[in-house]
Formats: structure tokens, C-alpha cells, sequence
């Protein structure tokens, strides 16, 4: 066996010389957390939602009043007319 040879193998891909690394001084090594202004306006436009009432009192207080009464007076053009908008909206 050739050592000669394995020395001329070693000094071409420098197996013999040892790297170091060096520390990097400045490195804090904190992780950090940024949430985007559009992110900020969804949380308070959700936590603004989460806060308002699903059933407007008023409206249904009012019309119930009204059927009690008997003053309560539908147009069923007008109903109709709106039960197919909506239902052409969905579909297209």
C-alpha cells in the first residue's frame, strides 16, 4: 500500500486541515412575533361582531307588536320579489 498516495488524496480535497468556526457575537437568539395591520383590523372587526346582538330587539319587538295588533300588513308582491332575488343571486 502507497501512503504517499492517500497523502496526495488528502491534501487534494484538504481532509488534514481542521476549520474552526467561529461564534457569532451579536447573535441574541430571541424569536419575534409580528402580526401584519390587516391581521390587527380582522381581530377588531371580529371582536366587534362577537360583541353586537345576532336578533335586532327593536325590529322584532316592534313587528310583534304590530301582529298583536293586527297592523302588521305584508306585501306579498314585495315578498315574493325577494325570495327570487335572493334565490337568482345564489345560483349564478
Amino acid at each position: 500500500m502507497r501512503i504517499d498516495a492517500y497523502n496526495k488524496i488528502s491534501q487534494v480535497y484538504q481532509t488534514n486541515n481542521i476549520q474552526k468556526t467561529s461564534k457569532s457575537v451579536n447573535a441574541a437568539g430571541k424569536d419575534k412575533l409580528e402580526i401584519s395591520n390587516t391581521a390587527k383590523d380582522y381581530q377588531t372587526a371580529k371582536l366587534a361582531l362577537s360583541q353586537a346582538p345576532d336578533v335586532r330587539e327593536d325590529k322584532v319587538k316592534d313587528i310583534k307588536n304590530k301582529m298583536q295588533s293586527g297592523t302588521y300588513n305584508v306585501n306579498m308582491e314585495e315578498v315574493a320579489s325577494h325570495i327570487l332575488d335572493r334565490y337568482f343571486e345564489k345560483t349564478i
